[in-house]
């Protein structure tokens, strides 16, 4: 429990040990984050002196799951563009990412790929506007869980350490879900702080 928190770390063959310190990275969830050009996490680390960068790899025609169809609102095994992240914060990973989107709203585009092409980068809300669909809303649902062994790999923690896994989906004005992603944050490296506006 306490290796799973980042309070101890095992070192193999040595024995167990009290973990170094770690600085949190604080990440603001914020409506206005929504209608950035894409760089909005270089900038957040830049803030705290630290050099955000990100990796990517992207598919196109992938089958939609049972529960990203769901999430779509699109006929299961259809289509998609999936395309998987790894956000780096000084050259050390503090957040993963999975998006997807439906392949028959960007195909034949120049937008098909998140990070290729003219709108690279973009990000969803700038890209989806680049061709035509105006996204008006976000949803997004926090959940504790412990990382599966494939995500602490990425992210340089301990097997079940703990994460905070997002779920977030985009919304066109009419409705339709244009993109849905899975967010996966270690709770030792990173805070997560949601900004509500108020209306007046």
């Amino acid at each position: 429990m306490l290796i799973s928190q980042g309070v101890l770390e095992g070192r193999a063959g040595s024995g167990t040990y009290v973990a170094e310190p770690q600085e949190r990275v604080r990440m603001v969830r914020s409506r206005q984050h929504e209608h950035t050009d894409g760089s909005l996490f270089r900038a957040e680390m830049a803030a705290l002196g630290k050099k955000g960068t990100w990796e990517s790899r992207s598919e196109a025609m992938v089958s939609a799951p049972a529960d990203i169809a769901a999430r779509l609102d699109i006929p299961e095994a259809d289509y998609c563009v999936r395309t998987s992240y790894e956000y780096l914060a000084d050259g050390k990973p503090v957040l993963l990412s999975t998006s997807w989107e439906p392949y028959s709203i960007t195909s034949g585009t120049l937008a098909v790929l998140p990070e290729g092409g003219p709108f690279a980068g973009m990000g969803v809300v700038r890209r989806m506007a680049e061709i035509g669909i105006t996204v008006s809303r976000a949803t997004e649902q926090p959940e504790p869980r412990q990382a599966t062994a494939e995500e602490a790999s990425l992210l340089g923690v301990q097997k079940g350490a703990f994460v905070t896994h997002i779920r977030r989906t985009y919304y066109s004005d009419d409705g339709r879900p244009v993109e849905t992603a899975d967010i996966v944050v270690p709770a030792a490296r990173c805070e997560i702080v949601y900004e509500i506006p108020i209306s007046r």
